[in-house]
């Protein structure tokens, strides 16, 4: 049976394709807080700002390009059993070829219901417009889980991480929860690596690579192979 490699991304890794992160800016998401753009409370607030901000994003992503981190974790897939657990909203892991990708946060080019959660749409980089219904006539929002609202797919990525042989964290600083959690579900056995070039919280017996995503994924694969 093929080793299994658990991958746990976050914003440094989309960050070497150009896509901005709201905590290396302040606080702030293209000059916004985060508390108007990304609760439910600002959903209903001012719907019409929130879904021009997600399609600005969505534009963003549309012309961003997966980097060599993502396309050499996709080419892992060729000598072992690997699953992404990313905390990115983004779709550029799966353009760069990985072909089992848990996305905790949700997902950009994905809407759903606001009023039926159930009802999630592929919409690509299409924008989302006041007016834009479900099949049961509820308003579209976008199909990301905002602060304040609870992360569905979390107990699977915590079982997916008690089944890894190895665990490589790349472009997360581990401070922000739950998803931060999961690293504590591995085996204690289970090696672990973490890829950042600044100041990732302590991870104990985890060995610290302080490099950007690229350099740090190359670096790691070198010696795994």
């Amino acid at each position: 049976m093929q080793d299994h490699i658990v991958v746990l991304t976050g914003a440094g890794i989309s960050a070497e394709s150009g896509l901005s992160t709201f905590r290396d800016n302040g606080g702030l998401w293209e000059q916004h807080s985060v508390y108007d753009v990304a609760t439910p409370e600002a959903f209903a607030r001012n719907q019409e700002l929130v879904l021009r901000f997600y399609n600005d994003r969505r534009r963003q992503l549309a012309s961003a390009k997966p980097n060599e981190a993502h396309q050499r974790l996709a080419e892992l897939e060729k000598r072992y059993r690997v699953t992404v657990i990313t905390q990115n909203v983004d779709d550029l892991h799966e353009r760069g070829g990985s072909s089992n990708v848990l996305h905790l946060h949700g997902e950009l080019t994905k809407a759903r219901s606001s009023a039926h959660p159930e009802l999630v749409y592929d919409i690509g980089y299409r924008d989302i417009q006041p007016g834009d219904c479900c099949d049961w006539g509820a308003q579209l929002r976008p199909h990301i889980v905002w602060f304040g609202e609870e992360v569905p797919l979390l107990e699977k990525a915590a079982e997916v991480v008690r089944s890894a042989d190895y665990l490589l964290i790349v472009g997360t600083s581990l401070q922000v929860y739950p998803a931060a959690g999961l690293v504590h579900e591995v085996d204690m056995d289970v090696p672990i690596t973490v890829i950042d070039p600044g100041e990732p919280a302590s991870v104990s017996r985890a060995r610290v690579i302080r490099k950007g995503a690229c350099e740090g994924v190359r670096e790691w694969v070198a010696r795994l192979t």
